[in-house]
């Protein structure tokens, strides 16, 4: 059963709550935190795409460097550097945009989505995840699998990506959804969703999972985009991995291999920075400004601050 995990004050008075699941484990991989649900399978949305990125890698796919390897791991912004590195992926291996079988969107960033509104051009490498679905066509491409239909769960990308999903979780098969993007995902326990993190922040350098976190840690820019999330912890955290996910997920790790994940049960973004943040100062982080300014958002009226989004104190 979830558990409230942050508030909305607003004036005084307590707005709303958001409840969820969290686990937080220690460097020994023992959990420290046991909140709600977190041994029930969740669909992890795109916090699964480093395991995906993964999967590329065991299967012969070599990014130029650590940005290609990233944008392989994003939920990107659509914002110019961002297309240029897909851009730049499909052209390697000789692929058109069309060859991606995401769906079209627009851009997520607020400029560059007036930019190509106003241009009149919804496009699939304006969609979060062309990065991955291009890293995907390379794979598909260096070991001769089809290049079309590779969303089908019975492509041989796809069952690779099961293989290695149930390799690094240690959760058995099991029934298949489909994300937002078209493509298989498969369902993943809090807790062992950050166990794969812990594997990827200490796992021997050179290796797929430590290549993986260490091209986000080292972009985080580029697998979220201006503001983003993601782009703020790190920063704010050196040395932490994670990687967010659609309807309130989010998961890490830091290079000792203490990580957390969490799912916010209604999926609210803004529930995201305060949680986050306090799961951090749970897990020993030192303390700065930074953190201090993202742990507790405010909420206007009137454009004047006249209440705070906040973990509720000693939840966790």
């Amino acid at each position: 059963m979830s558990v409230e995990l942050v508030e909305v004050v607003r004036s005084g008075f307590r707005e709303c709550v958001h409840r969820g699941s969290v686990v937080i484990l220690g460097a020994d991989g023992e959990p420290r935190l046991e909140l709600g649900e977190v041994h029930s399978p969740i669909f992890p949305r795109s916090t699964n795409k480093p395991m995906q990125a993964i999967t590329l890698l065991r299967h012969g796919f070599e990014p130029l460097d650590d940005a290609e390897l990233a944008i392989a791991t994003a939920s990107h912004y659509g914002e110019p550097d961002h297309v240029d590195l897909v851009r730049r992926l499909l052209d390697r291996f000789g692929f058109d945009e069309k060859a991606l079988e995401c769906p079209p969107d627009w851009p997520s960033e607020e400029r560059a989505r007036a930019n190509a509104v106003t241009a009149g051009e919804q496009r699939r490498i304006y969609m979060n995840c062309s990065g991955k679905h291009a890293a995907m066509l390379a794979t598909c491409a260096i070991n001769g699998w089809p290049t079309e239909g590779y969303l089908s769960e019975a492509h041989p990308l796809q069952q690779a990506v099961i293989a290695t999903v149930t390799d690094l979780t240690g959760e058995p098969e099991t029934d298949l959804g489909i994300d937002g993007c078209g493509l298989p995902i498969i369902p993943v326990s809090l807790i062992n969703l950050a166990r794969v993190f812990a594997t990827m922040a200490t796992a021997e350098p050179g290796s797929p999972e430590r290549r993986v976190a260490d091209a986000i840690r080292a972009n985080p820019r580029v697998i979220c985009g201006t503001n983003g999330p993601d782009l703020l912890a790190m920063t704010a955290t050196p040395g932490l991995v994670c990687k967010i996910g659609a309807d309130g997920v989010h998961a890490g790790a830091l290079p000792d291999g203490t990580a957390f994940a969490y799912k916010i049960e209604d999926g609210h973004d803004r529930a995201r920075m305060p949680l986050t943040l306090a799961i951090l100062q749970r897990m020993g982080v030192e303390w700065t400004d930074a953190h201090t300014e993202l742990a507790a958002p405010a909420v206007l009226g009137g454009g004047a601050r006249v209440g705070v989004i906040r973990a509720i104190p000693g939840v966790l």
